[in-house]
């Protein structure tokens, strides 16, 4: 039996602002993405504030196009910049609304994480939160390597370029392992 080396990422960064260093590395990612890994960026600039009353209506377009993107997607990467010591509103609303039953499509999928912030320890205590939020939804993280980008405005140009080749490795190597975690998980 030939079996398929590709694999399909769905990238979610948690930051909706234009200028996002985390943006940036996600869109950084695509361009450094192994030969047989594709990534693709989530959109979830149109997801509401998770409400218990507007979830027993059913799904919001935006939600139900983002549990089918990451239901079809191989892997994930998310990719969260750091909050008051813990990840994203943004981001902790999307798994808040994509978590919801009936078959939440966490469950088993393959992830990584990285992240960017202008402190010097990058985003570890947010990457440290998100793990422990999507071990309970079944969330199979890969645990190294870590990308912690510290130091953001210096490794990104003033057009969200990366400009630091070292960081440019850790990405490649995380992107790396991410697609043979993937595939081991597939077997």
């Amino acid at each position: 039996m030939v079996r398929s080396n590709e694999i399909n990422v769905l990238g979610i960064s948690g930051s909706l602002r234009q200028g996002s260093y985390n943006t940036a590395a996600l869109r950084e990612a695509v361009h450094l993405a192994p030969a047989q890994m594709h990534i693709a960026i989530a959109d979830i600039t149109e997801i509401p504030l998770y409400n218990e009353d507007v979830y027993a209506k059913g799904f919001p377009s935006p939600v139900e196009r983002l549990r089918e993107q990451i239901r079809v997607a191989d892997a994930l990467l998310f990719v969260t910049p750091e909050y008051n010591y813990s990840m994203s509103g943004v981001l902790k609303n999307v798994i808040d609304w994509v978590s919801r039953p009936p078959e939440q499509p966490f469950s088993g999928k393959p992830a990584a994480v990285m992240g960017a912030s202008p402190g010097r320890f990058g985003t570890a205590r947010a990457q440290y939160h998100l793990r422990q939020t999507v071990v309970y939804l079944d969330v199979r993280l890969l645990n190294r390597p870590e990308v912690m980008i510290g130091n953001a405005q210096n490794v990104f140009d003033q057009n969200g370029r990366l400009i630091d080749e070292a960081t440019r490795e850790h990405i490649r190597g995380l992107l790396k392992a991410l697609h043979e975690w993937a595939l081991t998980l597939k077997r």
